[in-house]
């Protein structure tokens, strides 16, 4: 039960006044009078709208590279900070040749391409669309905008999926459309089709269609190995609120997704029977055996004490594990369920913050989750910040170590100083989040009256199993005497 109506927007501008005070660019908040979905541009569309045209916006901030950077210059990619790994890996990955992804071997070190299947398929379908003949610079610019294109659906998928899935929180959606270091990042790889896919999915579960959502996170795990840890959260919250079904109906979806893409790949025949295809397993191998690399708290420690960190692999590992269990301790003994979009935040950003490496890129996978979990532009946007100063230090450093004697750019110190940042950015939103878990009172979100608008079927469900108290009022942390009041965890009418 509520005091306030179900279907009545949230106005951020009431709410957060970080947003209020940027409306005053366009004309100030809303006022009493003012209406809703009178007008054919709805928040949906407008989301969807500033999402192109940010991503544009990144794609011109490339333009120094596409222009020559990436072709010409030892270290012109870096000191302009337009560093994409598609037009190298356009002719490094055989695309340029016509090599079929995971079935031609390619020459050199690397013999197979080192992404999961979907992805592959992706950048294959790119290499359709881009000319095989011609100068080969001219082929991988286009091969670049190609991509881009491509990418820029994905985008706009991805704003949109997270507009809709909070239905009293549509402006929410306008956080991931005007994030800075979504822009910069976007086209340095192919996350993108990963992220929409898990937005698709989180979407799916959130209109309580979980077999769907399980299909679509099947699909971005074929994309991209953490989209498969959101069934992690779910299967706590799922216990916690005894609904095996759903959760099983979603499992079941993910697997058969996974296998139908991945399967066709994956086996290969000969006279001595099925065997795993080489060039299939390259992902797998790689993710593996590769070293500690830029961006991560490894690469920190390393340099900070000149050890080689071999075990890495082990210690990251162990770290996750060990976070995992702290992450489902925390689901079952919080006084009130969490929500789905605030375990989704924290186990990704586990991953990502334990990993061997942390590419500047990795901010796309949290963004689109850090807005449904925790919607308060001011926090988002010093976690923001921290990540577009890291993504200029890594580039300034690359400069440095690049070009010879002449160290112009950023040293070492100054490098360790921008991964420090960008941890610790991380580190803060995480434990905003874990605050708002411990004490629902003080989440934006059901402040505003909702319980768990991403959980679906987990919405408003009452509890089936709990290891600490039943939820009691708050009476250690401030009282919001404006919002409304919530009767959590009961049924239904």
């Amino acid at each position: 039960m509520t005091s306030v109506r179900q279907d009545e927007p949230v106005r951020p501008t009431k709410r957060d006044e970080v947003a209020a005070a940027g409306s005053e660019l366009i004309g100030g908040p809303f006022g009493r009078h003012a209406l809703f979905g009178t007008h054919w541009l709805t928040p949906v569309r407008v989301i969807a709208l500033v999402a192109i045209g940010m991503f544009a916006l990144g794609m011109v901030q490339k333009l120094p590279c596409y222009n020559g950077g990436w072709f010409f210059g030892a270290t012109s990619q870096y000191t302009h900070a337009c560093y994409s790994d598609i037009p190298h890996l356009y002719s490094g990955r055989g695309f340029a040749d016509g090599l079929i992804p995971y079935f031609d071997r390619l020459p050199g070190d690397m013999e197979y391409l080192e992404y999961p299947v979907l992805t592959g398929v992706f950048m294959e379908v790119a290499s359709w669309m881009t000319p095989h003949s011609g100068d080969l610079q001219f082929r991988e610019q286009v091969y670049w905008l190609v991509n881009a294109g491509m990418l820029m659906i994905c985008a706009a998928v991805i704003a949109v999926c997270v507009t809709r899935t909070h239905r009293r929180r549509p402006w929410d959606g306008l956080l991931v459309a005007l994030a800075p270091a979504f822009a910069l990042t976007a086209t340095i790889n192919w996350d993108l089709l990963a992220i929409a896919l898990t937005a698709a999915g989180m979407l799916m579960w959130a209109r309580s269609r979980p077999l769907g959502a399980g299909v679509l996170i099947g699909l971005a795990t074929a994309a991209k190995l953490y989209p498969v840890l959101l069934l992690g959260p779910l299967l706590v919250l799922c216990w916690r609120a005894g609904a095996w079904r759903a959760y099983g109906k979603a499992v079941a979806g993910a697997v058969a997704s996974w296998l139908v893409v991945n399967l066709p790949v994956m086996i290969t025949h000969d006279a001595t029977g099925f065997h795993i295809r080489e060039g299939w397993a390259k992902f797998y191998v790689f993710s593996q055996q590769r070293p500690i690399d830029f961006g991560s708290v490894w690469l920190l420690i390393s340099q900070r004490t000149g050890a080689a960190l071999e075990n890495a692999n082990t210690y990251a590992t162990l770290l996750m594990i060990l976070g995992c269990g702290a992450i489902g301790v925390l689901t079952l003994y919080a006084p009130r369920r969490p929500r789905f979009a605030q375990l989704a935040f924290l186990v990704v950003a586990l991953f990502i913050l334990t990993n061997k490496v942390y590419s500047p890129q990795y901010v796309l996978w949290l963004t689109p989750l850090a807005v449904l979990a925790r919607p308060r532009w001011r926090d988002f946007l010093i976690w923001q910040a921290c990540e577009v100063m890291y993504f200029l230090g890594i580039w300034m450093y690359l400069a440095y170590t690049g070009n010879g004697d002449k160290h112009q750019g950023l040293p070492p110190e100054g490098y360790q100083l921008a991964i420090a940042l960008h941890l610790l950015g991380t580190l803060y939103l995480c434990a905003l989040v874990v605050r708002d878990i411990l004490m629902p009172e003080r989440d934006v979100v059901r402040r505003d009256g909702d319980d768990d608008p991403s959980g679906g079927v987990l919405d408003r469900s009452p509890d089936a199993f709990v290891l600490g108290r039943a939820y009691h009022p708050p009476r250690h942390a401030v009282h919001f005497e404006k919002a409304p009041r919530v009767r959590w965890g009961v049924a239904r009418d």
